[in-house]
């Protein structure tokens, strides 16, 4: 029922509608008066198209062809942009879009080709400068794209209509470029001078001089824009480039040092960056570069470490070698290359340091200095690069063997020195320290074995002396060593702290023995050098008699060098106490029985050797505490001296302690401990062997070679290993093959 209703309304409501010649619907008279009736709108096109005026095409171009040419002209346009805007519109919805878009080019083209007279009035020869040449240009340029702007907001509706439906035509933005590049730029005597005037501004600003970069950046943003800067002038731009740094890199290498040469090359590598970010197109940036570090570095790093690398690394030239690094990074080759170099010198430098005997007494704590010193360089300098360091390790490895067995003997002293008392390094964290800088040196050695002897050695001396610094300290250079070449290679050396505990042990129970005596020793395993000394005989039996009953089949040997005592004695100025050596116990003791002897009666009398008694003799008559008389007056002892107690003797303290004037390690006994490491690796070559052959019975002479070189630790040569193989072929541990003498066979 409802809908009926609609219906009907609907029916009466278009019946009471007229419509008009024009198309509009009209609401009639009837229902317009009708109160509260709703009213409706409707708007349909033209029936008919209204005709243009017959000359409407023709006077409209005129007038569009004339505002163009006050645009060109640079005059006031006589109509209104919105008039002109709309004529083109009503061209456009008539259907003339191609007609007014071939008339438009042809205008802007005649324009475009009356420009190019003002650079073909002036020839090469003229004196326009290349400066003024270049403005007139980018005045022309400038000109060209705020007037193809204006003339395409006139044509705007052209272009997005007519032009943008054909994909085929290039819009009016782009047909100024095309004319402006056809006719102006791509004429090649306007090109070539455009380009050498660029050219000419660029050299002259690397040369120092101030030029014009927004004329430059307006300019090749134009070769850019228009499509032509990679050939007409990018390939240009690098050849003049690789020209001018080629020259530079020649001559500079001739003038300047090292450091000031990667300053140079640093300082040119910024300023060619800045042109690319001020004026030079984005995509010239990775071509230059290039070029500039190809000129300067690439074809000149052998010369520049050749001739500056050692003298950078030898003045720490921390600034400069950084620089260095980071301008090589960047070439090609450059890091191998400077790697290999750093190499050689570490080698050269380390050769000489290890290769000099003459500078033994300082190599372990130059080696120091000198690794602290390529730490920083590689830590610093080279970026933490993982390479170098290896490079550093591998060098250093390679130089310190080069000498064999000095450079570990060299640090086992040093070791010595450090952990005596009195040393310098007087804090728990210096002496860790040093120690562990220490133990960096002694990895690069191969002969560790020779460490060991001279180490034990004078570990040895220190315990018996009472001369160690600090028994942590002692402890934890073991420990060290502990980690580094395993529990095998200090089991000695820890036997030797046993061992001074077990003597005080000792030394408790034979006082208690021996309540009157007042002998203190100390025993190691390991012995020293010793002496043939008539000395305290029936001291030396008690002890034997009471040791040897508690320990059978044991040897005692006595250290004469190492014992001392504490003297008694009696000056004019009052009593005193004497700390001296056994050897000066027993010249002063020899003066309870008479007033002066000569050298030879001393010797004879306490049997002390020659040498060890005239050291004797200058502490006790030629040092600080002179408690005998020489005569005549010297420092050295001679054969006829003679020697009287010094009754005048005077010191502020009671216990004066008198030093025994040290004796180096002698040539014998530095002969006698190299022996002995050489004796012992016979006997690990001969182990290895036995082992070898046990495990493989049958084995080829190369293949067994090869087995013992990777089994030993130590440095060892063919020819070495073929005598130890003939003397176990001797002893019929192993016999040649009949057949192949090549060819060994074990013998069970």
């Amino acid at each position: 029922m409802a809908e009926d209703i609609r219906q009907d309304k609907k029916a009466n409501f278009s019946a009471l509608t007229e419509h008009n010649n024009n198309g509009v619907t009209k609401i009639s008279g009837l229902a317009s008066n009708k109160t509260g009736a709703s009213k409706k709108l409707v708007i349909k096109n033209f029936k008919d198209r209204p005709k243009l005026a017959d000359n409407y095409t023709e006077d409209t171009w005129l007038k569009l062809r004339d505002a163009v040419g006050a645009i060109q002209n640079s005059t006031s346009i006589k109509y209104n942009l919105e008039e002109l805007y709309q004529a083109v519109e009503n061209l456009c919805s008539y259907k003339v879009s191609p007609t007014l878009y071939k008339q438009l080019r042809q205008v802007c083209e005649d324009h475009v080709q009356a420009q190019i007279h003002q650079f073909r009035e002036y020839p090469l020869h003229c004196s326009l400068d290349s400066l003024s040449f270049l403005k007139r240009m980018n005045r022309c340029w400038q000109d060209h794209c705020r007037q193809t702007i204006m003339i395409r907001s006139i044509f705007l509706f052209l272009d997005r209509t007519y032009v943008l439906q054909n994909s085929l035509l290039p819009s009016i933005w782009d047909t100024g470029l095309e004319l402006f590049r056809n006719h102006i730029v791509s004429d090649g005597a306007v090109q070539k001078r455009t380009v050498d005037g660029i050219l000419e501004q660029i050299e002259r600003e690397r040369n120092g001089e101030t030029v014009d970069r927004s004329l430059l950046r307006s300019l090749l943003g134009m070769l850019s824009d228009l499509q032509v800067y990679k050939e007409s002038f990018e390939e240009r731009f690098l050849m003049e480039t690789d020209r001018l740094y080629a020259a530079e890199g020649q001559r500079l290498m001739q003038e300047r040092d090292v450091p000031e040469y990667l300053h140079h090359v640093a300082r040119r590598l910024e300023e060619e960056n800045d042109r690319v970010i001020s004026y030079l197109d984005q995509s010239t940036q990775k071509p230059l570069i290039s070029n500039v570090e190809k000129q300067l570095l690439g074809e000149h790093m052998t010369a520049i470490l050749q001739k500056g690398l050692s003298i950078l690394l030898d003045g720490n030239r921390v600034m400069e070698l950084a620089l260095l690094y980071q301008l090589f990074s960047k070439v090609k080759g450059g890091l191998p290359t400077l790697l290999q170099h750093w190499r050689d010198y570490i080698k050269s430098f380390g050769g000489e340091i290890v290769g000099t005997p003459e500078k033994d007494k300082d190599m372990v704590q130059d080696l120091l200095d000198f690794k602290d010193k390529m730490d920083n360089v590689a830590q610093g300098c080279f970026n933490r690069n993982e390479s170098f360091i290896n490079a550093m390790k591998e060098a250093f490895e390679a130089f310190i063997n080069n000498r064999p067995n000095k450079p570990a003997e060299l640090i086992a002293k040093y070791v010595d020195c450090k952990l005596r008392a009195g040393n310098k390094e007087a804090t728990e964290e210096e002496m860790e320290r040093i120690l562990d800088k220490i133990m960096i040196i002694f990895r690069f050695i191969h002969g560790k074995d020779v460490f060991e002897a001279f180490y034990k050695k004078d570990l040895a001396k220190r315990l018996l002396v009472g001369k160690s610094a600090s028994v942590d300290a002692e402890k934890s250079m073991l420990s060290k060593l502990k980690h580094e070449c395993g529990a095998a290679f200090t089991s000695k050396l820890e036997g030797m702290f046993k061992d001074m505990e077990l003597s005080k042990d000792v030394m408790i129970q034979f006082k208690q023995v021996n309540t009157d005596s007042s002998m203190s020793l100390k025993y190691l395993l390991p012995c020293c050098r010793h002496s043939s000394v008539t000395l305290m005989v029936k001291l030396q039996e008690v002890f034997k008699l009471f040791y040897l009953g508690k320990h059978s089949g044991r040897k005692l040997q006595w250290q004469p060098t190492l014992g001392h005592a504490v003297l008694k004695t009696e000056f004019k100025e009052g009593k005193k106490e004497l700390q001296v050596s056994l050897f000066q116990t027993l010249v002063l003791l020899m003066f309870n029985e008479g007033e002066e002897f000569s050298v030879e009666e001393i010797k004879s009398a306490t049997g002390i050797e020659e040498g060890e008694l005239r050291r004797t003799l200058q502490s006790l008559a030629c040092g600080k505490a002179r408690v005998l008389n020489k005569s005549p007056r010297g420092k050295d002892i001679e054969d006829g001296d003679r020697f009287n107690f010094n009754n005048d003797f005077r010191h502020k303290l009671f216990r004066i302690k008198i030093n025994q004037i040290q004796m180096k390690e002698t040539v014998e006994e530095q002969v006698s401990t190299t022996e002995r490491v050489f004796q012992d690796r016979q006997y690990q070559i001969d182990a290895a062997v036995v082992r070898i052959m046990k495990m493989r019975k049958t084995l080829g002479h190369n293949l067994l070679v090869s087995e013992l070189y990777n089994q030993l630790k130590f440095p060892v040569k063919p020819g070495d290993l073929k005598k130890r193989i003939e003397s176990l072929i001797d002893r019929d541990y192993m016999e040649r093959d009949k057949e192949s003498p090549n060819q060994y066979h074990y013998v069970a």
